[in-house]
């Protein structure tokens, strides 16, 4: 029996890679094990580590140094320990107020409930903050010369510590308690058995040399705790126990890395006659973020489809750019504009895409369309044969490469594959109206990692192998860490993680795309943009009219008539808000030579028509509509003039606008509102959206009506709440946590799963 209760940055986040995996697998191992996190982080920046699958669940998080204590499992706070500490904090406006005049005095913008915290230099005078808090019958802890938190009275690690280990009626001797700055020194004070890590601050060192109960020890971090339970007979046999073969190899930065995308990393345009390679025109993120994987000399290769130019350097390898990506080397598939319209725009959109998204009634199967689109991925699979390494990592991308894995298989057993959908992925039985579902399935099935936008996703994928394969499921997962569960359309409550067919291992996964946080920021401050913004808003502010913005590709799928016709009854239901408000619709029109779409583009501008022709006044148009592609910094000025984002597809695998909103509003610190179908893959990340179903015509409206009056308080903190969620899962961490993920499949078959 053993409750490790430890401080975070520094300390069990700390210490080399190897030291952290062998600790965090000891605890994961050992039933007996009770963890704890102590930490000076405020709850809310202490939960995305409960969404990294590496680091175990704590049983209990005690944050804000001491001042905040909850169930690790379900953040609710340990009753009756929060409620004492409540009862003697007093306003923290009042706090602010008091410590405003002293010089050097920086209050630290971070999360934090029940204490101040601030940054101190020196020019403040520490006796006279001390006789401050004293009059509110508050406390000073100071660490590492710079930080500086005003606590309740007798409110610190160690007394909370105490506190909760009495509740628990935990032997004292059990427990061990470790840091690394001084505002740990309380829990070394409150008596237990302790260490020090390396590299701890030398105030720490200093103050707890002479405590018998406090082990100093030379390895950082992590490394210090099991140097220390080594030490220590209470805790020792915990680490003899371990055997090394349990942790997860580490992965070789040496691996070649394949990406397989039907877009190349770059654009080619003529110039005086050249041909010439430039940064691809969309904004999209993806790109630059799997770019990213290759920026530190990672080898690797990018093997996409490009139009045969007959320029004589067909299937020739090129570099992206030598300086930033010295090791990535790209392999176009030199394809006729012929072949890629009927691979991509004919078949893949009018058999797959409308399959997909459950639009069955529009999906067309043509047998020899699919052969055609048989040579294609057979091609590609050629192609990642030929130029792959022994053992190299190769992650394929979307529906329409849904059978390289097959092809690819056979002619390279030692490749590892991974395959992420970009797109939705339907139920059993809309799935298998695709004739060659048997097909698809058979090659996904080659693959060691499987993933998906969302567990629902996952879960879908796991009852249409019911249908084709007898299968065993090895792992299942709980999703509610990073997921919504039974309060959406697409939430479940566990995901498959783990699966054997045929004695094969194969991971599965739910790795939402995220947006480009840093692009986005980057834009919304650059002074040209922000200086239009601040113009537009000013002219937006003289009309008092709100805003609704949306923004999507003409796709049926995105139900752009459904909203536009939702608006017009809007109106009609609640004509208090003509003149008040107005819609800014944009759909992008579809590549050239989509014709599936021209039915809806035709009905939406109808609709549209008939809705201004019905309310429009000579100063007020209900619909602004706008069928043309915006260039990125005009749609980010759209989010951040918007009061509302009003994003409602019938289907979508993901929606990366409505993260975009978010983050844009964010940034801004505004209040912007987004309501969001439940049938967006996003919907299920964001739980401080407003829902709305888009099928049923009154939720449409009167979530539309919620967003347009809700308080701006409300607003303001259900943006700052979905933000925190958005940084953190943002495009880099997606593209990293899928290699990630993909290079365990490596040792899936040779390790229990269960340290995974």
């Amino acid at each position: 029996m053993m409750l490790l209760a430890t401080d975070l940055d520094g300390t069990f986040l700390g210490g080399s890679m190897e030291d952290r995996l062998k600790l965090y697998q000891i605890i994961k191992e050992n039933k007996n094990i009770k963890l704890v996190f102590v930490t000076g982080r405020g709850l809310e920046s202490v939960i995305p580590l409960l969404n990294d699958p590496t680091i175990p669940r704590p049983h209990f998080i005690i944050a804000d140094v001491g001042a905040t204590i909850c169930d690790g499992a379900t953040l609710i706070p340990v009753d009756p320990i929060q409620h004492e500490i409540e009862s003697n904090w007093p306003s923290v406006y009042e706090l602010q107020e008091d410590f405003s005049d002293i010089p050097g005095l920086e209050y630290q913008r971070v999360p934090q409930q029940r204490r101040c915290s601030y940054f101190y230099d020196l020019r403040t005078d520490l006796a006279e903050v001390r006789a401050i808090a004293e009059l509110r019958k508050c406390e000073v802890v100071t660490s590492l010369g710079k930080y500086l938190d005003i606590l309740p009275k007798g409110v610190n690690k160690g007394s909370t510590l105490k506190k909760l280990v009495d509740h628990l009626g935990f032997p004292e001797s059990k427990v061990l308690v470790a840091g690394d700055t001084l505002n740990d020194l309380s829990l070394f004070h409150a008596g237990f058995q302790g260490v020090a890590v390396g590299r701890s601050e030398i105030a720490l060192l200093e103050a707890t040399e002479s405590l018998l109960n406090v082990y100093q020890a030379h390895r950082p971090g992590a490394g210090g705790i099991l140097e220390c339970m080594e030490e220590y007979s209470n805790f020792s046999n915990f680490v003899n126990n371990f055997t090394e073969e349990s942790l997860p190899r580490q992965s070789s930065k040496d691996r070649q890395l394949v990406m397989v995308y039907h877009r190349l990393p770059y654009d080619r345009i003529m110039v005086e006659g050249k041909l010439q390679q430039i940064s691809p025109k969309s904004p999209n993120g993806i790109i630059p973020s799997l770019l990213g994987l290759f920026e530190k000399g990672r080898p690797g290769i990018w093997i996409g489809e490009e139009v045969d130019l007959g320029d004589g350097n067909k299937d020739m390898r090129k570099k992206v750019d030598a300086n930033k990506f010295p090791n990535l080397d790209v392999s176009a598939i030199s394809l006729s504009q012929k072949d890629i319209d009927k691979f991509y725009r004919v078949f893949s959109k009018e058999a797959f895409w409308p399959t997909i998204f459950s639009f069955v009634d529009k999906a067309k199967f043509n047998h020899l369309d699919w052969e055609h689109y048989l040579k294609i991925n057979k091609l590609f699979a050629q192609r990642i044969a030929r130029d792959a390494e022994p053992e190299a990592l190769v992650w394929i991308h979307e529906y329409n490469l849904w059978m390289v894995p097959s092809f690819l298989k056979m002619m390279r057993p030692d490749l590892k594959i991974g395959f992420f959908h970009h797109t939705a992925f339907p139920a059993a039985d809309i799935f298998n109206t695709i004739p060659w579902r048997r097909e698809i399935i058979g090659s996904l099935l080659m693959c060691d990692f499987i993933s998906f936008h969302i567990p629902r996703y996952v879960e879908n994928f796991i009852d249409v192998l019911r249908s084709h394969t007898p299968f065993r499921r090895i792992k299942t997962v709980n999703v509610s860490k990073q997921f919504l569960t039974y309060s959406m359309a697409l939430g479940v409550e566990e995901m498959t993680k783990l699966i054997s067919v045929e004695g094969r291992t194969i991971r599965l996964g739910a790795q939402p795309v995220g947006v480009n946080y840093e692009l986005i920021e980057n834009l919304i401050t650059k002074d040209g943009i922000a200086q239009r913004i601040e113009k537009y808003r000013s002219e937006v502010a003289s009309k008092d009219i709100k805003r609704i913005v949306s923004i999507e590709r003409m796709d049926y799928v995105k139900g752009p008539l459904e909203k536009v016709l939702a608006f017009g009854e809007f109106l009609k239901e609640y004509p208090e808000f003509r003149g008040r408000v107005e819609l800014i619709d944009v759909c992008t029109p579809p590549s050239k030579g989509m014709r599936i779409y021209d039915k809806i583009r035709d009905q939406v501008n109808q609709a549209v028509g008939e809705i201004n022709g019905r309310y429009a006044t000579l100063d007020w148009t209900p619909i602004q509509y706008f069928f043309q592609a915006l260039p990125f910094e005009e749609v980010l000025i759209q989010y951040a003039l918007a009061d509302v984002a009003w994003i409602t597809p019938l289907r979508d695998g993901l929606n990366l606008v409505s993260k975009e909103f978010v983050a844009t509003q964010g940034i801004l610190n505004q209040s912007g509102v987004l309501v969001l179908s439940e049938f967006a893959g996003a919907s299920v990340e964001l739980p401080y959206c407003v829902p709305t179903n888009p099928y049923d015509r009154r939720s449409m409206i009167e979530s539309l009506h919620q967003a347009l009056t809700m308080p701006e308080e409300e607003a303001l903190l259900r943006i700052k709440r979905s933000l925190q969620q958005i940084k953190h899962y943002d495009v880099q961490y997606w593209g990293e946590d899928f290699v990630r993920e993909l290079e365990k499949s490596n040792y899936t078959n040779q390790v229990n799963d269960q340290n995974k």
